[in-house]
């Protein structure tokens, strides 16, 4: 079953209640899933897991995909740091030296494509 894509518009205005504070639950979930759907639009492809528990996943960065298990290269963060992150509030190598980013594999590190490209 495909997943639905989030359309930009919904997207930056979840963002825009997270930024201000107004967010509700399904607002920070939406933002996250957007922001998350975005940056494996800019990076596609399969051998890194970057997941954002309980919003949502996805496999992004070219290079070997994997088909069972655990992948070899996952991300996981809270929706908070995922968003700084995201943003560009926090910088991936502040967020990996405080630990609210957990990495492991070689191609774990997303310096390279944070912050993520916003089309609005």
């Amino acid at each position: 079953m495909a997943v639905k894509r989030i359309e930009n518009e919904a997207g930056a205005s979840a963002l825009a209640a997270v930024r201000t504070g107004t967010a509700q639950r399904p607002q920070t979930a939406t933002a996250v899933r957007w922001l998350l759907q975005l940056l494996a639009d800019a990076v596609p492809g399969n051998s890194v897991e970057v997941r954002v528990p309980p919003f949502g996943a996805v496999q992004a960065v070219p290079g070997p995909r994997h088909t069972r298990g655990t992948p070899p290269n996952v991300v996981e963060m809270d929706a908070g740091t995922w968003l700084a992150v995201a943003t560009g509030d926090t910088s991936w190598g502040d967020a990996v030296r405080s630990g609210s980013v957990h990495a492991s594999g070689s191609r774990a590190d997303l310096t390279a494509f944070l912050p993520v490209r916003m089309p609005i």
